[in-house]
């Protein structure tokens, strides 16, 4: 059983109502467990590379990325590891962190619905990581009434910004609580030490102390899609990250991520991420964001 509790209580320096934090040489992988809490969470990657599993979408990033994640959103740590000059800088403040009256004013409109819309979990593209991601970085710089001036100046830009894209943009189906929470995580963290090998449903169901039909029911509830459909993305999550990084042949990749089945493998990848392994890979390669 995990002992650690996977609602986070955080807790801001003392005389600041934000949470400022960066890992530079080493990240700290603690926050790598399915988590949740009530804090809305930005987050920005300079030169790392890792996985952004946030409520039911899970891709592979690399070289950079700038996230906000809404109050109770589930998520995973982000960075495998940074590269030469990386950072990982982290925000971590309450909706109302200036008082819940200062939310209805009519000049917070605009920041209200950008905290509604992170409920599912944003990603900012390439313009707006552009002219973001220094200023939060910077923000290390200040402190006190400075520090929350800068700070809402970044949540305007991003409050009016179109240059980001949905996470979650169907919904997400699992409800954020303590018990299931800690159930999700086991399954998580079972799945991604043996997703390369074969993972049946008696596995995994033993492995939460379930009967199969039970565990397929709850699995679904909890997460919107099938335990083959989530072991299916890490699987290609994982491919998407080899074509990028090595040399290896596709086939290699195929079966090095738990694929059997060239062809099935093909089909997966084009499912999940809309194109062929071998489009992606000549794609990526063309423009890393």
């Amino acid at each position: 059983m995990i002992k650690k509790p996977t609602l986070k209580k955080l807790s801001p320096s003392f005389g600041s109502s934000i949470l400022v934090k960066q890992h530079v040489e080493q990240v700290d992988k603690n926050d790598a467990y399915w988590h949740f809490h009530p804090e809305l969470e930005l987050i920005y990657v300079n030169k790392g590379q890792g996985k952004t599993h946030i409520g039911n979408h899970l891709s592979y990033f690399n070289n950079s990325q700038l996230i906000l994640i809404g109050s109770n959103l589930p998520h995973n740590g982000f960075t495998d590891r940074l590269t030469s000059n990386g950072t990982e800088t982290t925000v971590q403040f309450k909706s109302n962190f200036l008082g819940d009256d200062f939310l209805n004013v009519p000049e917070m409109s605009n920041i209200v619905a950008l905290f509604e819309r992170a409920k599912k979990g944003i990603r900012f593209k390439m313009e707006c990581k552009a002219v973001i991601g220094p200023k939060i970085e910077n923000l290390m710089e200040y402190a006190g009434l400075e520090r929350v001036i800068r700070f809402l100046d970044i949540l305007n830009y991003l409050a009016f910004t179109d240059d980001y894209v949905l996470l979650n943009a169907d919904g997400f189906a699992f409800e954020a609580e303590a018990q299931d929470s800690n159930k999700i995580d086991m399954i998580f963290k079972y799945v991604n030490r043996n997703f390369q090998n074969h993972i049946s449903l008696d596995d995994i169901a033993d492995e939460v102390s379930m009967t199969v039909p039970a565990f397929c029911r709850y699995f679904k509830k909890a997460t919107g899609k099938t335990f083959t459909q989530l072991v299916n993305e890490y699987r290609v999550v994982h491919a998407t990250k080899l074509l990028l990084e090595s040399q290896k042949s596709i086939t290699d990749i195929c079966f090095e991520c738990g694929f059997n089945n060239f062809s099935h493998f093909n089909k997966t990848f084009n499912e999940i991420t809309g194109k062929s392994a071998s489009s992606y890979r000549k794609e990526v390669k063309m423009i890393i964001s």
